[in-house]
């Protein structure tokens, strides 16, 4: 005899309900890009109705920006925050935000957003301009923080700052590019490890001082 105060074990909390939602969209966003995705598709792959994404998601875009916020922001604001605090010899200090964002998020299903926005960004300007303010500006706001930590301190030569955040960003995205594209036909396999290594290598010995430490 079932017990009439025991929830089905198919009941689901409604407060995990938005966390389903998101995780579905992620997985849609980065298979099938923004403009292929729909609510119909995201709502029954979190198990729910269109209905119940409505109560949380006006839209796609606010769906969108929700993934974003949830998934990409925090990483970004730990590495803002390792940066600012960080004790050590800078070069170490990009050691461990190029490697840290291949770990978190150049390695994951998050890599797939930026392939999106890239594809996609002409033909959604207003999603365009938000992934732009709340990522790409903040993230090369944190890149340039961390040049000029260099140059202020005598390891780095005195560079263009902001050419050079462009020239750091550059190789990262081109790894994730890869990823998404040929790398998933197994073309010409990329080691994403000695492929950091080596860009790590060659640009800070483009920028150190001659008396700065030896790159290990």
């Amino acid at each position: 005899m079932n017990c009439p105060f025991k929830k089905p074990r198919w009941a689901r909390r409604k407060e995990a309900r938005p966390q389903e939602l998101l995780a579905a969209a992620l997985d849609l966003f980065v298979e099938r890009g923004y403009a292929a995705t729909r609510l119909d598709d995201v709502a029954a792959q979190a198990g729910v109705s269109k209905g119940t994404l409505y109560l949380y998601f006006t839209n796609k875009e606010e769906l969108f920006k929700a993934v974003v916020r949830e998934n990409v922001v925090p990483i970004l604001g730990e590495a803002e925050s390792i940066v600012d605090n960080f004790q050590g010899p800078t070069s170490e200090l990009f050691r461990e935000i190029a490697f840290g964002w291949w770990e978190r998020i150049g390695g994951t299903k998050l890599s797939g957003i930026t392939k999106l926005m890239i594809a996609e960004s002409s033909n959604f300007p207003e999603v365009a301009k938000f992934y732009h303010d709340e990522v790409i500006s903040r993230g090369n706001a944190m890149i340039g923080r961390m040049l000029e930590r260099g140059v202020a301190s005598g390891e780095f030569r005195d560079i263009d700052i902001k050419q050079s955040l462009n020239v750091v960003c550059a190789p990262m995205i081109m790894l994730m590019l890869w990823k998404h594209s040929f790398g998933a036909l197994d073309a010409e396999a990329i080691s994403p490890e000695t492929y950091l290594k080596n860009f790590i290598d060659l640009f800070l010995h483009g920028v150190l001082q001659p008396s700065a430490p030896p790159v290990s």
